[in-house]
């Protein structure tokens, strides 16, 4: 009987342990308010099919003003650290909500000469969002109306001289969406109300016709771009010193753009003292660029590829594991898959792209020599070595498997200084546990890391008007030893890809930061690296000194700015 007792126990024991550990991080009483704000907020956008109007931005506007109101009106001071984190990102998606809205109606009303005609497709749009019967002689001579004003429209243009090419982006925007309403608002009273359907036709075919095609126009009427182009067939759009600085604000990152630079410079000066060492282990002596040559020839033949990132990831797996680093849900190892890249997107993503599929870039039939021998020659297993973990375990899959099941609310506070600063944290992390095994591997983990510095200093330089995409090409060619072609596609995909001004900087800032956060919380104190770690994912997407505030339990001001120097070299 006391055998059964003391099994009894012991299960009970087992049992509780389990649940606890299984229990997620305790819900914030704000989670409901934030899916508040989104749902009014798409709501909105629903019900106007036609988002470039004086009424739209009217009443956008103040649904922000309500909503900031309403948190001001909230007593901050009964949330709990968790809660208070939520309140100060909500209020900042909010106002920077506001503050893009106020942008686009400054921008609207700047190309107004270009859409003179606007006002009969809203009045139109006005009528049907409503369901008035409109009579269809007279809804026939307001679409003869409207394409005869755009053709008029046209001539004004044409009078005025080409546009900047932001007039032009901002006007094709406008235009775009003044068709798309206009379809909205015939094929609402088409084939249902007989009048419209008798007079409209017609009328409604020449004035749809006339949009796009104007729409067109506006798309070619554009001030001559070739000046910009340095040779490298790369136009970005260079966002200034200011914008950077909003930017920054916005992500919480408390230092200038020339900062940041600087860290860069002192980050890739360490890659490249390290790489040093590795040249010299493998009898190249100073000649770094000789013994990165001798890595990339580490190549395997054409498809064999998946074989090798395969058993890369399972290898960062049993790593992780063995050291018992954090919680890896056998779900979370089950459930990812591989890809082949096309050698088209390759263009843009020379090497391998993850999150619950990992996309393989290598060559295909298709490519010419050179560029088949720089896809296996950028991808070799010792530079991939690097990056599987990043991408997959603990990296990108990892990161979507947790969030998707704790606070997946908080993505809305998404920021790639989280996204693709928790996966470069953990090559910084496992170059210091000594993952990479040999010079060659060693080799591959200090590419990537010098890329990841090259890429702050060559993005920011960029936006502050300092280097051309040509001299950036040239720059991680040499001072990262990027095969050409990769390089190209590297910096077409920096500032052709609709990527955000900082996502480049991202990557090596926000491992920086989680790095920084784990000297003072681990090494430094007395948190489990398990704990660290599984706290991290499980409390979701934003800026990481926020997770700084819930993972030390320091609740922020209500007028809290952002203040983490996370970086001591320039404290």
């Amino acid at each position: 009987m006391h055998y059964l007792k003391y099994i009894a126990v012991c299960f009970f024991i087992f049992f509780a342990t389990v649940v606890l550990q299984a229990q997620p991080e305790s819900v914030s009483r704000l989670y409901i308010t934030v899916e508040q704000y989104q749902a009014d907020v798409r709501s909105l956008e629903r019900a106007f099919v036609l988002e470039e109007s004086p009424k739209y931005f009217d009443r956008m506007e103040q649904l922000h003003n309500n909503w900031l109101n309403r948190l001001d009106q909230m007593n901050y001071s009964d949330l709990n650290t968790s809660e208070a984190v939520d309140f100060i990102l909500l209020r900042r998606n909010i106002r920077r909500d506001l503050q893009e809205l106020q942008q686009s109606r400054s921008s609207y009303n700047a190309i107004k000469p270009t859409i003179r005609f606007a006002d009969i497709i809203q009045n139109l749009q006005e009528k049907r969002r409503v369901g008035v019967d409109i009579e269809g002689s007279r809804f026939a001579e307001q679409l003869d109306t409207l394409a005869e004003a755009i053709r008029k429209n046209k001539e004004q243009i044409k009078d005025q001289g080409r546009l900047e090419p932001h007039e032009s982006r901002r006007s094709v925007e406008v235009v775009k969406n003044l068709r798309q309403t206009l379809d909205n608002v015939y094929t609402f009273y088409d084939g249902y109300d007989p009048d419209v359907t008798w007079w409209g036709p017609e009328s409604y075919e020449d004035a749809d016709t006339t949009l796009s095609n104007y729409a067109t126009y506006l798309e070619e009427w554009t001030v001559d771009q070739s000046h910009k182009d340095d040779g490298s067939g790369i136009i970005g759009d260079p966002v200034g010193r200011e914008k950077l600085l909003e930017l920054l604000e916005y992500e919480m990152i408390p230092y200038t753009p020339e900062e940041l630079i600087e860290l860069a410079e002192k980050e890739y000066q360490w890659c490249l003292d390290q790489m040093l060492k590795a040249s010299e282990d493998l009898g190249y002596g100073d000649d770094w660029h000789a013994a990165l040559e001798h890595t990339k020839n580490t190549y395997v033949p054409p498809g064999k590829q998946p074989e090798v990132i395969y058993d890369l990831a399972i290898r960062a797996i049993d790593f992780l594991e063995e050291r018992d680093l954090l919680t890896i849900p056998e779900l979370a190892k089950e459930t990812w898959s591989m890809e082949m890249m096309t050698p088209e997107r390759q263009l843009i993503n020379p090497f391998f792209l993850g999150g619950r599929v990992i996309r393989i870039s290598y060559p295909t039939n298709t490519m010419d020599y050179e560029a088949k021998m720089m896809s296996m020659r950028g991808n070799n297993p010792n530079f991939s070595n690097a990056t599987v973990h990043h991408e997959l375990i603990a990296g990108h899959h990892l990161q979507g498997f947790m969030t998707d099941r704790y606070h997946p609310y908080r993505d809305v506070f998404r920021t790639p200084f989280w996204i693709e600063g928790w996966a470069l944290y953990w090559e910084l992390q496992l170059w210091d546990m000594d993952f990479p095994e040999t010079p060659e591997e060693r080799i591959g983990m200090l590419y990537w890391r010098m890329h990841r510095a090259a890429r702050i200093i060559f993005s920011l330089r960029f936006h502050l008007g300092e280097m051309s995409p040509q001299e950036a090409i040239d720059f991680i060619v040499e001072k990262v030893g990027h095969e050409y072609k990769n390089a190209e596609a590297e910096v077409r995909r920096s500032f052709e890809a609709n990527y955000p001004p900082l996502y480049q900087a991202a990557y090596m800032l926000g491992g920086l930061q989680i790095r920084a956060l784990y000297n003072e919380l681990v090494v430094n104190g007395d948190m489990p690296d398990k704990n660290f770690h599984d706290r991290i994912l499980k409390n979701g997407n934003m800026p990481i000194e926020m997770v700084r505030k819930i993972l030390t339990g320091q609740k922020p001001p209500k007028d809290f700015e952002t203040n983490w120097r996370f970086y001591e070299e320039l404290n």
